[in-house]
């Protein structure tokens, strides 16, 4: 969760400096007001649609809110350098607190870029009922580690290990671990920009 409370700050810095309220945000991102400022407060820690949304506001990319360094050229994460310390938590849409995704960044050096390379560990899920959530852009997920449940429009999709799928994310989807069990992941979005 190392990332977390950098996200609500650099939004709340990059929405100062266009000087735009929270009200104008929340408008124009099509989100509450309070769930604007529990973001920039890092008392939410939101899933990736409306962090999206938000970029889309403020006329950044995505991976603004996330990087660390301004890299112009390539960048090699090492596997020791993609621990828990860098890693950044999303809430599951399902349930207001409970986290089922953590995040460790691939490529949060890299400044400019237009994807977001993830490795993903997702943790057991009890809830059944999954609210699908939308963005523009693009997602690739590949399997690692145990079996995912992609819910994707009106479709369910059982992905094993070494199985992947790629989808626009304009379509309403969740993505989670199935069987109760933890899964491990190699997630790819891409936003337009």
């Amino acid at each position: 969760m190392g990332n977390n409370n950098v996200i609500g700050a650099k939004i709340k810095s990059i929405r100062e400096s266009k000087q735009l309220s929270l009200t104008d945000v929340a408008e124009r991102s099509g989100l509450g007001i309070e769930q604007v400022e529990r973001i920039e407060n890092n008392v939410d820690f939101p899933s990736l649609a409306p962090l999206i949304k938000i970029a889309r506001v403020l006329g950044v990319r995505l991976g603004t809110f996330l990087d660390d360094q301004s890299e112009l050229g390539p960048v090699i994460c090492r596997k020791k350098d993609s621990n828990e310390d860098n890693s950044i938590s999303f809430s599951n849409n399902a349930t207001v607190s409970h986290k089922h995704m953590e995040y460790h960044s691939l490529s949060q050096d890299k400044s400019g870029r237009h994807m977001e390379p993830f490795l993903i560990d997702i943790a057991p899920s009890e809830n059944a009922d999954f609210i699908l959530s939308t963005h523009e852009g693009e997602e690739f997920i590949y399997v690692l580690e145990g079996i995912v449940e992609i819910n994707y429009g009106k479709n369910t999709y059982l992905l094993n290990e070494g199985d992947s799928i790629y989808y626009d994310s304009i379509v309403a989807h969740h993505v989670h671990a199935a069987n109760g069990s933890a899964a491990k992941i190699l997630g790819i979005v891409y936003t337009p920009y």
